[in-house]
C-alpha cells in the first residue's frame, strides 16, 4: 500500500486527488495539506511515503517544503513529487535541486497521476523526455551554486557510467538505456545505483541536475560528452 500525502492550497484540487488515489486499491491518502507547513508536519506525523506536493502554497512554497524533507534524515525514505505547469514554471528544475523526485503536469490524465505515483513510489524519478530535459537545460543556463553533488565529482565515473549518467538526463528509463547502450536492464540499473553512490545523489532526479550542471549534457540540439 502506497501512503499519498496531498499538498495543495487548492481544496477542489485535493478532493479530485484524494477521490482519484482512492479508487486505487494499492493507495490511500493518509492526509491532506493546505500550505507549505502543513505538507512537512504532517510528512512526519502521517508516515506518508510519498507527497503530491504543489509548487505554489501560502506560507511555505512547495521547494521550500520538498527540502525540509529532503533534509529530513527521519524522512529519508519519503518521496516528493511536484505539480507543475509545466514549460512555463521554472520552478520545477529548482524543486529537483531541493529533493524532488520528479514532477507531474498539472493537466495530466487521471491515469496518469497514478501511474506517476507508482513510478515515484517504486524508487524512479518521473523525468520525461524532451521537452523535460530542454527544461532543465534552459534554466540551468544560468550559473549558480549546485545544491548536490559537485560537477567535480565525474572524474570518479568511468566512460561506461558516463553515457550511463547522459541518458539518464535525457529521462530515459532503464530499459529505455539498456536499449541504447547495448545492455540487459539489470546490468544498466546496476550501472545507475553505482553511479549514484559515486555521486552521493539521493536519486535520478538529482543525476539529471548533475549531469548539465557539469556540461556532461549540454542544452538540446548540442549533444553530450562522452558519446
Amino acid at each position: 500500500m502506497i501512503r499519498v500525502l496531498l499538498a495543495d492550497d487548492q481544496t477542489l484540487v485535493r478532493a479530485a486527488f484524494a477521490m482519484l488515489i482512492g479508487s486505487d486499491p494499492e493507495m490511500e491518502v493518509v492526509g491532506e495539506a493546505a500550505t507549505g507547513l502543513e505538507a512537512v508536519a504532517l510528512a512526519r506525523s502521517a508516515r506518508a511515503d510519498l507527497v503530491v506536493m504543489d509548487v505554489r502554497m501560502p506560507e511555505l512554497d512547495g521547494i521550500e517544503a520538498t527540502r525540509r524533507i529532503a533534509a529530513d534524515e527521519d524522512l529519508a525514505g519519503v518521496k516528493v513529487l511536484v505539480l507543475t505547469t509545466y514549460d512555463t514554471d521554472d520552478h520545477i528544475v529548482e524543486a529537483l535541486r531541493a529533493g524532488a523526485s520528479g514532477f507531474l503536469v498539472k493537466d495530466t490524465r487521471p491515469a496518469g497521476l497514478l501511474a506517476a505515483i507508482r513510478t515515484v513510489a517504486a524508487g524512479e524519478s518521473l523525468l520525461s523526455p524532451g521537452p523535460t530535459a530542454r527544461l532543465i537545460a534552459r534554466v540551468l543556463s544560468t550559473p549558480r551554486a549546485p545544491a548536490g553533488p559537485g560537477p567535480g565529482a565525474l572524474g570518479m565515473l568511468s566512460e561506461r557510467e558516463r553515457q550511463v549518467l547522459a541518458l539518464v538526463a535525457r529521462g530515459l528509463n532503464n530499459t529505455g538505456i539498456a536499449e541504447n547502450l547495448g545492455l540487459s536492464p539489470l546490468t544498466a540499473k546496476t550501472h545507475v545505483s553505482r553511479i549514484m553512490g559515486k555521486l552521493g545523489a539521493r536519486d535520478r532526479a538529482q543525476l539529471v541536475i548533475v549531469a548539465y550542471e557539469s556540461g556532461l549534457v549540454v542544452p538540446a540540439g548540442g549533444g553530450a560528452a562522452g558519446h
